[in-house]
């Protein structure tokens, strides 16, 4: 079954970046991803939506893995999870989502850096890792980001990544639990600067 190869210790897409390694997420993930949402927990909901009350509970993370399975396999989504030191720290993850196809050729991306790893470079390093995979081996035209204008932090990933600020769209998203107002960002393929990222 694709689903359950899909969650084995083999599969899925390896990007490579600066210092960064990027990969689907495994079952074998959830004590290092549980720990360090938790850790980072206070830090990370000013940014996010709401967490259900079971949301680091293995369950949830068995869910997670199978929607995520399911949107890779559709190709609307290509989930990583972000590591240092070659591959064996978790430090974040970054997400390509709502992917479309057509005339439009575009997705979006969402991005976290566990607190203890943040300020270090490593999410501006995932979103260029994953911003050229969009680009060279999807295909796409067009990536698009947003984030709350007092991420100051966030903002500067994207505009180092090479993203251009396209304005404010208000009640964007639900943050937290409250309808909140957004920077727009936006890349374009032919804007992308391949010399700064590792190839892959």
């Amino acid at each position: 079954m694709a689903l359950l190869d899909w969650m084995s210790d083999v599969a899925g897409p390896v990007v490579r970046g600066d210092g960064v390694l990027l990969r689907p997420p495994r079952a074998s993930d959830y004590l290092a991803w549980s720990s360090l949402r938790q850790a980072s927990r206070d830090y990370l909901q000013p940014w996010e939506p709401a967490w259900p009350d079971d949301d680091l509970s293995k369950p949830a993370f068995r869910r997670r893995l199978s929607i995520y399975g399911r949107e890779m396999e559709l190709g609307n989504a290509w989930p990583f999870f972000v590591f240092a030191d070659g591959g064996r720290t978790l430090v974040g993850a970054v997400t390509l989502s709502n992917v479309r196809r057509g005339v439009a050729e575009t997705g979006t991306l969402g991005y976290w850096i566990g607190q203890p790893y943040a300020g270090r470079g490593y999410a501006t390093a995932a979103m260029r890792a994953v911003v050229g995979y969009a680009f060279e081996r999807l295909k796409l035209h067009r990536l698009e980001a947003a984030c709350l204008p007092t991420n100051q932090a966030s903002r500067r990933v994207l505009e180092k990544s090479g993203f251009r600020n396209e304005g404010l769209a208000r009640a964007y998203l639900k943050i937290n639990g409250e309808w909140a107002d957004h920077l727009l960002f936006g890349l374009i393929e032919d804007e992308f600067d391949r010399g700064e990222r590792t190839p892959s």
